[in-house]
């Protein structure tokens, strides 16, 4: 398993490594011990979730306030989607930018996200399903979202006219939820996990 951070503080790629012959391919795809190691402490397994989406379908970008936030540990199960993670932390040296990785049924690599970083994907696939590890059980008091069109974020989502949820469509833009007080500080998550690694 290679795990690799990311430009994004906080986000990392995980290449498990997959080990095949006749009957089918085995693959470890979460190491509690290795994720803490390269983390800098141990992902807290509170929930886990399965999504399955439409091609063009684009769910995100989704966010939970810090403390307590919530880290997640995504990987596809079957398809593929385009996995993006936003800093969405005020005050992050890379605050507004974002990252992408390809996660697929065949690499079956895998992101982690961590506390106060936004989170969405794009389905390339119909019946794209991706399975998610949870620090925190959800919380709808703290979960918020930022539209993911916002021309502020330039998201290269790769579908042309991607179908969005009704809360999705409903989000706020960047600014508009900075200025509503609804995203998480660096600060506040600094205060959890201590300066960079």
């Amino acid at each position: 398993m290679k795990i690799e951070p990311l430009p994004i503080e906080g986000a990392w790629e995980i290449t498990p490594e997959l080990r095949g012959d006749p009957r089918g391919v085995f693959a470890e795809w979460y190491r509690f011990d290795r994720m803490a190691e390269a983390v800098g402490h141990p992902l807290r397994l509170a929930q886990a979730n399965l999504s399955t989406s439409a091609r063009g379908v684009v769910r995100g970008i989704h966010f939970a306030q810090i403390p307590p936030g919530q880290a997640k540990y995504v990987t596809c199960v079957r398809g593929a989607l385009i996995d993006f993670i936003v800093d969405l932390r005020v005050g992050s040296p890379t605050f507004g930018r974002w990252e992408s990785v390809r996660l697929d049924d065949t690499s079956r690599q895998a992101v982690y996200i961590a506390e106060g970083l936004g989170h969405g994907f794009c389905s390339l696939a119909d019946d794209t399903t991706i399975a998610y590890l949870c620090s925190e059980v959800y919380n709808p008091a703290r979960e918020f979202a930022v539209h993911p069109l916002d021309p502020d974020l330039a998201i290269a989502w790769p579908e042309g006219s991607p179908t969005l949820s009704d809360r999705d469509v409903a989000a706020p833009s960047l600014a508009e939820a900075r200025e509503q007080g609804l995203l998480p500080t660096y600060a506040d998550y600094q205060r959890l996990f201590g300066p960079a690694r």
